[in-house]
């Protein structure tokens, strides 16, 4: 049941932060996007520029911070490249790596370029 709660979470989160960069004047390209390589919670894009986003949920900003790891960074950076690849955009478009943090409040801090 905890992992359900979590899960959840999560889901909320991601739906905080993607209202967050589409009143930025971003646009939705996926959610959960799953590759052979893993998931990336977000990919958005604005002026072509793609945007892969991690997003962390904790108690405060540093808890969620932490939370991301090595191997995480590694994953979300396979993935998007195998998605660009899918679309015929690999090397086209500027992308960029961004750490999404939700606080218990719900408020929302972007780390932009997180992990280059």
């Amino acid at each position: 049941m905890a992992k359900q709660t979590s899960y959840h979470k999560g889901v909320v989160a991601e739906n905080i932060v993607a209202d967050h960069y589409t009143q930025c004047g971003h646009q939705a390209k996926a959610s959960r996007m799953k590759t052979a390589y893993g998931e990336v919670d977000l990919v958005m894009e604005k002026n072509n520029q793609y945007v892969f986003v991690e997003v962390k949920c904790s108690k405060t900003f540093a808890q969620a911070a932490i939370r991301i790891t090595q191997r995480q960074i590694e994953r979300i950076h396979a993935a998007a490249e195998d998605y660009l690849a899918r679309l015929g955009l690999f090397g086209l478009v500027d992308c960029r790596f961004d750490a999404a943090l939700v606080d218990a409040n719900g408020q929302v801090e972007i780390v932009e370029n997180a992990f280059i």
